[in-house]
């Protein structure tokens, strides 16, 4: 019924954190003269996140309309015009709504878990190839 709106609210959160913490980041990289880190910044692995919530959450708004259940008139949620309705919409978001979002995170979570075990072996075997060893 709508699922889907709490995907999409984690995909606000985090498209603000993402934009906030890019700002942070660039203030910090401004004043650092030493050169850039190989790391890939942690705005950017929020990004993901922020993408993976939004597509998601586009592709249950659209599986929605095609069942009826998203209307284009007030109130835009068809089981919102029945208080019954209303009470098993607000279950089905706090069950399927919260644990879409849950494994969303978490995916995108292990994702930037091996994500940075790949970069923290690049990075140590840059560092061996410029010092001459083998790793």
């Amino acid at each position: 019924m709508a699922c889907f709106l709490v995907p999409t609210a984690e995909a606000v959160v985090t498209t603000i954190a993402a934009k906030v913490l890019e700002a942070k980041e660039e203030t910090s990289a401004q004043e650092q003269t030493s050169a850039p880190a190989r790391r890939l910044p942690f705005s950017r692995k929020l990004k993901w996140l922020s993408n993976l919530l939004w597509g998601g959450s586009a592709l249950l708004a659209f599986e929605h309309v095609w069942h009826g259940e998203v209307v284009p008139y007030f109130p835009f949620l068809s089981a919102m015009e029945n208080p019954v309705d209303a009470a098993a919409m607000l279950h089905e978001m706090a069950t399927a709504g919260v644990a879409m979002a849950l494994l969303v995170t978490a995916v995108w979570a292990a994702a930037v878990l091996v994500y940075g075990a790949m970069e923290k072996r690049a990075l140590q075997q840059a560092h061996a190839a410029e010092e001459g060893e083998t790793v």
